[in-house]
């Protein structure tokens, strides 16, 4: 008996323990979710690292800093349009009649414990936010990380943006003040002037003649469920694709199509993404502490006999403003209807100057007939006529920003208003065309330095004086990760036609649109929108004597 009890003991003693409570939670979800095979094949993913990649966080980190100001900003504010009379906190407007949003507004800023300091970091993240998103698109367009496989990816954040732009539209009109209300006039303008349509377009929005009394009650769902909802769900997808397709990396040792070098998503990038969206928040809350934006007390509520002095919108769209406030004044009368063109015209330009952005990846996708998958990032002076187009349209955007803000700059500046208006009219046309020139001519002599310096390597700043009395400068040469950085970039022939007439004497039909196509490639790869990079004859010729 004393045997059998020792063996079951030592049974016992040598089973192995029972697992603890996590370890059974975790082992009954993997076994209904597989979480385990997919956290073991994602959590250990390698991520490139590199400064640039910071302004998708900065984007990101700024929508959940709006999100979670927004919620608490919602358990206030009342988007009323019933009058009220204002006695309240703020002294200078008691007795004024205003509306219940406007009330609530001012109710939250000097009111609601936090509420200022919540309105304003809530107001400034959504200027980081669309901001960070433009140079984030911006930062992916000059280095063409939007080619294969990430199309799509770039259709999704180039929806974010203009989705930012119209949800920043209905954020701001939301508080009823005079500027707000300016803002919607302007919108209401605009809409009006959509031939045959646009009146039942804006009848249909507001509610009636405006301003109306149902608008800031349509906005309001817009704003707080609607856009945001939408732009959440682009976001994960956004995630999900940068997740699925490995990151882009800029050139250099060991990186190539199929190698990435960087750090694990976990633990490494996941504490550095933590800390930096804790960095993130405390700026955006230093900014809503220190410097005041939007300060509605000061404009009063909206009467539409009013304008306020110096009216402007956000940044992100005094673009539109500009385009319409340097459009001549033109009206067209016939059939007794008036259309105004005036108006129109840059009212339709806005989106449409928006679009080219939007398509270029399928242009360059087109002209260049590529089809292969690229995780190498572009050195933007390797691709000047990209570049160029890019600084281009960036020109555009400041001169047109400038034409919004017209009267702020001629009072700043003391200068006419008209001179202004024309300088900006002329700078539509020619600083674009000036931009793109120079910043061309900028990449090809930067493609030439680099060829310099991969044949003779770099410039020292040493004299060495030779036997026979010549004075040189001593040139030390490049490591080979230096070399392969400056040579790594393919150079294709751009597309063409091809002969037109075969081997039988048989003309051949060629499309119209394989024409122009040729053209584009020849202007877009062609040997005056690129200098050739050394060849290895050419690099062993040069470097195969002694060439200090």
């Amino acid at each position: 008996m004393d045997g059998a009890r020792s063996g079951n003991e030592e049974a016992v003693a040598g089973r192995a323990a029972p697992p603890a409570k996590g370890e059974r939670i975790a082992d009954w979800a993997d076994g209904r979710l597989g979480i385990y095979a997919l956290a073991k094949a994602n959590m250990r993913k390698v991520f490139p690292d590199h400064w640039s990649f910071m302004l998708g966080e900065v984007c990101l980190y700024s929508f959940l800093v709006l999100i979670l100001t927004g919620v608490y900003l919602t358990l206030f504010f009342d988007p009323s349009t019933n009058e009220v009379v204002y006695n309240g906190t703020y002294e200078p407007l008691n007795g004024v009649l205003m509306t219940r949003a406007y009330e609530s507004t001012l109710d939250i800023s000097f009111d609601v414990r936090g509420g200022l300091l919540i309105r304003q970091i809530h107001h400034w993240a959504a200027l980081v936010f669309v901001t960070g998103m433009l140079v984030h698109m911006m930062r992916v367009f000059f280095t063409g990380a939007f080619r294969k496989p990430r199309e799509i990816n770039w259709v999704f954040g180039w929806s974010l943006l203009m989705l930012g732009i119209i949800t920043g539209l209905t954020g701001y009109s939301l508080p009823d003040d005079l500027l707000s209300g300016t803002g919607l006039r302007f919108a209401h303008g605009a809409i009006l002037s959509i031939p045959i349509v646009g009146t039942y377009v804006a009848f249909f929005l507001f509610g009636g003649e405006f301003p109306g009394e149902d608008f800031i009650a349509r906005l309001y769902p817009i704003h707080i469920l609607l856009l945001p909802g939408i732009m959440l769900g682009l976001v994960v997808a956004h995630l999900i694709l940068v997740f699925y397709h490995k990151h882009t990396q800029y050139p250099g040792p060991g990186r190539d199509q199929k190698t990435v070098v960087g750090m694990p998503f976990l633990p490494v990038y996941m504490a550095k993404a933590g800390g930096f969206f804790f960095l993130v928040f405390g700026v955006l809350a230093v900014m809503g502490g220190i410097a005041s934006i939007n300060p509605v007390w000061a404009f009063g509520p909206y009467r539409p006999d009013l304008v306020t002095t110096g009216a402007q919108p956000d940044w992100y769209l005094g673009f539109s403003e500009g385009l319409i406030r340097v459009m001549p004044g033109w009206e067209i009368n016939a059939w007794g209807h008036t259309l105004e063109p005036g108006v129109f015209i840059p009212f339709s330009l806005f989106p449409l100057i928006l679009l080219a952005l939007g398509v270029y990846p399928f242009l360059e996708a087109w002209i260049t007939g590529d089809k292969r998958e690229h995780h190498i990032l572009d050195r933007p002076r390797n691709m000047p006529v990209r570049t160029g187009l890019g600084a281009a349209w960036l020109s555009l955007y400041a001169v047109l920003l400038i034409g919004g803000g017209n009267d702020i700059v001629a009072t700043h500046l003391h200068l006419s208003i008209n001179l202004i208006t024309w300088f900006v009219r002329i700078a539509v046309f020619v600083v674009p065309v000036v931009t793109y020139m120079v910043t061309k001519r900028i990449c090809l002599g930067l493609q030439r330095r680099d060829r310099a310096k991969v044949l003779h390597g770099r410039e020292t700043g040493t004299i060495k004086r030779l036997p026979q009395g010549k004075f040189i400068e001593v040139h030390e040469p490049l490591s080979q990760g230096q070399l392969f950085t400056l040579t790594q970039h393919e150079e294709h022939p751009p597309y063409e036609v091809g002969p037109l007439v075969d081997a039988n004497g048989v003309r051949r039909r060629v499309r119209r649109t394989q024409r122009v196509r040729a053209r584009l490639a020849r202007a877009m790869f062609g040997p005056r929108s690129r200098i050739t990079k050394p060849t290895v004859e050419e690099y062993r010729e040069v470097t195969s004597g002694d060439h200090h």
